[in-house]
């Protein structure tokens, strides 16, 4: 894809195509970071939040106090399978 840098108000920018957006799995309003690498300009997702917690670590700070068990749902009122 080819595309212009282009004014905006104080800043420059670029547009990218849906199609580019698709393949990098990134959507509008996703956070990306921007870096330079030997020239070259660098947009990749912003994984913040991504790969940073795991959900076995989050429950294991649950204090043991405040863990709910199970929750009855009653009898099946359908095809459900228990």
């Amino acid at each position: 894809m080819t595309t212009k840098i282009q004014k905006w108000g104080n800043s420059q920018g670029i547009r990218l195509s849906a199609r580019v957006l698709q393949e990098a799995h990134l959507k509008i309003g996703d956070e990306v970071d921007v870096s330079v690498r030997d020239g070259v300009i660098v947009v990749m997702s912003s994984q913040r939040t991504r790969d940073k917690y795991r959900l076995e670590d989050l429950v294991e700070q649950i204090p043991e106090d405040d863990r709910e068990g199970e929750v009855e749902w009653g009898a099946p009122s359908g095809r459900e399978v228990w």
